[in-house]
């Protein structure tokens, strides 16, 4: 509706072409090349601002085929290809979720091919035992506390990234979330209460730097955080990238509700969803700070031996 009542208004980009975005919060129009060209700009801005690369660096990109990390491997290999000082991979977990989950991976298999990117596949079945569908009908079966399917799913997947990353020799593991999923992040963890979970975002999360035994999760980077999810779609179906749409049938829980409600104050208050991030991010340090005081330390899970808080791990404790 906003598209047709611009081109119905002949209003054009700066530069005298045709609009094809309307950034609200900025009360900016954009053609495809000036909005293209400004998804760029903030990106290459994030890494430098945060100094997410360095010299010597291999990066793994967690790649599902979705919008969001087809966006961050395509910006990441255009800052990294021409350097010979940085490699640059993608790591696909396959989580036996079902027909849509094995179509993203083939987008996402075809994506890496076409751009020159390597990538390594890991399942679910050979890590945890068993893929989703099978430890969905478990959990409905089981008289388990937790019924919500996304958190089993949530934690196979980061058990397995940081797991693979460090065995691949990763230096760090690129995330593909974007504003919205960090917006939504931070009103969850104010919600449940969770500083512990909360001091762990941030644009980048080396817990080697702040715990003794943290040298065995690889650091996390999102260049993307400062770039809304609507943008990051836009951006994938402008560059043409091949794209799987279908909803994740295990998909639900509280943060769709949180997901809702930032959307609702979003349109109401354009540019709502940066300034919870500004805001978190000014409060980050002294959150980590009462964290780093109250948190035990980090111990080796007597199950499989990655790093954790626990004796056994939250990836053992609900997969084996």
């Amino acid at each position: 509706m906003i598209m047709t009542k611009i081109i119905k208004r002949g209003i054009r980009c700066s530069c005298g072409r045709k609009v094809v975005f309307f950034r609200k919060y900025e009360g900016s129009y954009l053609c495809r090349s000036c909005f293209l060209e400004s998804i760029e700009k903030k990106f290459k801005r994030t890494v430098r601002k945060y100094k997410m690369i360095k010299s010597g660096d291999k990066i793994a990109v967690a790649l599902s085929g979705g919008k969001d990390s087809s966006a961050v491997l395509y910006l990441m290999n255009k800052i990294i290809k021409p350097r010979k000082d940085i490699e640059l991979i993608a790591i696909i977990i396959d989580e036996g979720s079902g027909k849509a989950r094995k179509d993203s991976i083939k987008l996402g298999k075809r994506l890496c091919k076409k751009i020159g990117v390597e990538y390594h596949l890991f399942t679910f079945k050979d890590e945890l035992g068993m893929g989703m569908k099978k430890k969905a009908r478990e959990i409905e079966k089981e008289d388990s506390k937790i019924k919500e399917h996304c958190t089993f799913c949530g934690v196979g997947r980061r058990y397995i990234l940081n797991k693979k990353a460090r065995e691949l020799g990763a230096t760090k593991l690129c995330m593909g979330h974007n504003l919205d999923d960090e917006a939504q992040a931070v009103l969850l963890n104010y919600i449940r209460g969770d500083l512990y979970r909360a001091a762990r975002m941030g644009p980048v999360t080396d817990w080697s730097m702040r715990k003794e035994k943290g040298k065995r999760f690889v650091p996390r980077i999102k260049p993307l955080r400062e770039i809304p999810e609507r943008e990051t779609a836009i951006f994938s179906i402008l560059m043409g990238f091949d794209l799987c749409w279908d909803k994740c049938p295990y998909a639900g829980g509280i943060r769709f509700d949180a997901k809702d409600f930032v959307n609702d104050l979003e349109y109401k208050y354009p540019g709502i969803k940066f300034t919870i991030l500004e805001t978190f991010d000014k409060l980050l340090p002294h959150i980590r700070d009462f964290s780093d005081k109250r948190e035990g330390s980090i111990v080796f899970c007597g199950e499989c031996g990655e790093p954790g808080s626990n004796k056994v791990c939250k990836t053992c404790e609900l997969w084996r």
